[in-house]
């Protein structure tokens, strides 16, 4: 819905939403650096890391093509990051269980004790701020953060 009147109550709510947006997306940023910093690794490596986690989490297995899907890097770049990954000690390649012609990518123990460490206070902190808002409310944020994620990506 465009508002016809952009100085109007919607106008000055869809901005300050989208304020609060970048606010939000900056301490992303903000985060993101100091895990890298923390980790030593690039910002390549920590996205295909946190996607092994999300995708562990929710019980999926994750083949190289889909981290190259979603990283929006080549087979060779995904070959590259596997390796060096894997030589560094955070993840690990092992036969796909219905594909034997297939390869899934895990995270090590290891790593996922580091990468837990490393998020576990700030996921403690976000959970804290998700407290006053019920259930209907929260509902209403993911549908939002959910378009704003698909419009930030659409061409």
């Amino acid at each position: 819905m465009v508002d016809p009147n952009p100085d109007g109550a919607r106008g000055r709510v869809v901005r300050s939403a989208l304020e609060a947006v970048r606010e939000f997306s900056d301490a992303m940023d903000r985060m993101h650096t100091g895990l890298r910093s923390d980790m030593d690794m690039n910002a390549t490596d920590l996205s295909a890391l946190r996607m092994l986690s999300i995708r562990e989490q929710r019980g999926e297995l994750v083949k190289p093509h889909d981290l190259a899907r979603h990283l929006g890097i080549s087979s060779a770049s995904t070959t590259k990051l596997l390796d060096r990954l894997a030589k560094e000690g955070f993840i690990e390649r092992e036969p796909h269980p219905n594909d034997r012609r297939a390869l899934v990518i895990t995270l090590t123990d290891s790593s996922r004790r580091d990468f837990g460490r490393h998020f576990a206070a700030r996921m403690s902190r976000m959970r804290g701020a998700m407290d006053p808002f019920s259930p209907d409310e929260l509902d209403t944020v993911t549908r939002f953060l959910a378009g704003m994620s698909d419009a930030m990506i659409a061409d």
